[in-house]
């Protein structure tokens, strides 16, 4: 039986879609979005449909994670790389899923110069106020497929055993609940009832491909010099590991849930310059298994706001990211440019890091270790 808390979102969500009908939306997923990201955006633009609503899917970044690319070939699920060519004045409205802004890119400014309204926000992330929406539904579970997944067990669509886009996407949020609870062991209970409602209708042969892809080389070497770099300080293991290309930025995450695992560390940062042809940002990831430490709080103080006022990255319960722009320092072929300005930035999310966990960096022992560690 339908609680209240649900019947009072899931008549908002119809009488948003209801409103909007026959309109042309564009979902926003953060930046090298996840299989969640993925399977809710997927969700959403079939319960669109229902109401007549187009839907286009866009992030930034690549999608290289062997899972992701797997999910998205094998489902056949249509997404748009974003760039500042994007005709986004021919949206109608703009759906944020899994972020809140935050980790997009500059499609936040983008999309306010174009004219285009939130319409809605659907996340599982800490709330981050960035964003005014027609409705936002913002809940604390292990996935935002498990709020997708609630939509559509309450008559948001009508599912159909043996339909080809219902069969996959079941398979596809269901990957997305067993990936972000790190396979149910972080799940709560409405992720546990999410995944009983989805089991009726998932592909399991399918899940099974997609859950077995291997890593590839490039991954397993980001996370061997997770390993040669890392520093261990006060059970956190940090780690900078050079320029990345975007197709490997997915090692990042994958090489700190590899860090986490270690003897008497609880908690892990990993990052990174990813090297694009016109940009290079600064990108890492946390991951952590202490219950009691708050990955956005610490994310958000770390790092801080930019320009606009936004910050940088964010968090949820035991994982979060960050992504910063290098700006006017991006570019430049001469290898001991490169290697210098490597070093500045290792320094100062190194620095920054220390500072919030109490630490006083030696900074010639840094120094020296800094000079070991240049990608």
């Amino acid at each position: 039986m339908m609680d209240r808390n649900m019947m009072d979102r899931k008549s908002k969500v119809t009488e948003v879609l209801e409103k909007h009908q026959g309109e042309k939306h564009v979902v926003i997923l953060h930046n090298y979005p996840d299989p969640d990201a993925i399977a809710s955006a997927f969700a959403h633009r079939l319960i669109s449909e229902q109401y007549d609503i187009q839907v286009d899917i866009i992030y930034t970044g690549k999608i290289s994670h062997s899972q992701n690319i797997a999910l998205v070939k094998l489902l056949g699920i249509d997404l748009l790389p974003f760039d500042d060519t994007m005709a986004l004045s021919q949206y109608h409205g703009a759906v944020f899923i899994d972020n809140q802004g935050t980790m997009t890119n500059g499609i936040v400014s983008a999309l306010e110069s174009a004219g285009v309204p939130v319409v809605m926000v659907v996340d599982h992330h800490e709330p981050q106020n960035i964003l005014t929406a027609e409705f936002s539904d913002i809940q604390k579970t292990g996935a935002t497929a498990t709020i997708y997944t609630s939509y559509i067990e309450n008559g948001l669509l009508a599912m159909q055993k043996g339909r080809k886009e219902h069969t996959a996407v079941a398979t596809a949020l269901m990957h997305a609940i067993m990936t972000d609870t790190g396979g149910f062991i972080r799940a709560d209970t409405d992720d546990f009832h999410a995944a009983a409602y989805l089991s009726q209708y998932r592909d399991p042969n399918l899940l099974e491909h997609i859950m077995n892809q291997r890593r590839s080389k490039q991954v397993m070497d980001v996370i061997r010099q997770a390993l040669e770099n890392r520093t261990v300080v006060e059970n956190h293991s940090i780690a900078g590991i050079g320029y990345l290309r975007p197709e490997d930025r997915d090692a990042i995450p994958q090489a700190a849930e590899f860090l986490v695992k270690e003897e008497n560390v609880h908690t892990a940062v990993v990052y990174g310059i990813i090297k694009e042809e016109q940009t290079e940002v600064l990108t890492g990831s946390l991951r952590t298994s202490k219950l009691t430490f708050d990955p956005d709080d610490f994310i958000k103080e770390v790092f801080g706001v930019n320009s606009e006022g936004r910050y940088y990255g964010g968090g949820k319960h035991q994982a979060g990211g960050f992504s910063i722009p290098v700006g006017f320092l991006t570019g430049n072929a001469c290898e001991e440019f490169l290697k210098l300005k490597w070093k500045v930035f290792d320094a100062q999310v190194k620095v920054k890091i220390f500072s919030k966990i109490g630490v006083k960096p030696d900074l010639l022992h840094q120094q020296h270790q800094l000079s070991q560690s240049t990608g």
